[in-house]
């Protein structure tokens, strides 16, 4: 069952979608008691487990996608499913509007000096594809320079994937009204003030242009090498669910292994009955 749910996630490379064919309450047909045992039970488990086959072998990495827009969910997966990792080989990066010293250099290469070394986890909250996704919705560059950088991405990502570093991609797909209900508690609750800007309560008018510069990105940039998965979230139980379970599969897929000893371990065995 969950391979079907998975595969039905993944937008498939060259094929042009359109989000609102992509409801973001899909539940699936799994109960919310059964996601959440598997999750803590299991999956959290097998996440750990993996990252340490894959610290000790060192000849991979894996390199994490959130998007979406703003209220989607991307801290809160970070805090709920990336928190099985063990912090000495995994680490979260938040990307924001690009400083003076960054805007010196090639859009990529914020990103580039910040990909993990092998045997390491690195979840990107936000991302290069801000580049194509920001600047054009707020027409900060002219289209004759976004429209250039999918497949600039595409060989970027490529390059990556060439040199062992495994790259998984999320987008958080919430609706208009759950946007609005998520950023309305933020201004409502003390508690959760200080996480809105008021770049995220101008961004909220913009969404159907996000929508559409979302919709080009995801079906121009979704590869075999570095897929995109549009993951319903409205709904957090099953968001953290279906992504626990893809970063596992994808874990698994890349046939981790522990290295042998570099010496002859089993003379100290033979020492040890002597």
């Amino acid at each position: 069952m969950q391979t079907n749910l998975i595969d039905s996630l993944i937008v498939k490379p060259n094929t042009k979608i359109h989000l609102s064919d992509w409801n973001p309450t899909h539940l699936g047909r799994i109960k919310k008691e059964e996601a959440e045992r598997m999750l803590n039970q299991s999956l959290m488990n097998q996440m750990s487990n993996l990252q340490y086959k894959l610290f000790a072998n060192k000849s991979q990495s894996l390199l994490i996608i959130l998007q979406g827009i703003s209220a989607a969910g991307k801290d809160s997966t970070i805090r709920n499913v990336m928190s099985a990792f063990n912090p000495q080989s995994c680490k979260a990066i938040s990307f924001k509007a690009p400083n003076e010293d960054e805007l010196s250099h090639d859009y990529l290469w914020r990103v580039h000096k910040l990909m993990p070394a092998k045997g390491e986890i690195t979840v990107f909250n936000r991302s290069h594809y801000e580049d194509v996704i920001e600047v054009r919705v707020r027409k900060l560059i002219s289209k004759s320079i976004w429209s250039k950088r999918y497949k600039q991405i595409n060989e970027f990502e490529r390059f990556l994937y060439e040199n062992n570093t495994k790259i998984i991609k999320f987008f958080l797909n919430i609706s208009k009204d759950e946007q609005k209900k998520k950023l309305e508690e933020r201004i409502k609750n003390p508690l959760k003030q200080w996480k809105i800007t008021e770049s995220d309560l101008t961004e909220s008018t913009y969404y159907e242009q996000y929508m559409e510069a979302y919709e080009e990105a995801l079906w121009k940039c979704s590869t075999d090498w570095a897929p995109w998965y549009i993951i319903p979230a409205n709904t957090k139980w099953f968001r953290n669910f279906v992504i626990a379970q893809i970063i596992v599969n994808t874990l698994e897929g890349m046939k981790l292994t522990f290295p042998k000893p570099n010496f002859d371990i089993s003379k100290y065995f033979r020492m040890d009955q002597q």
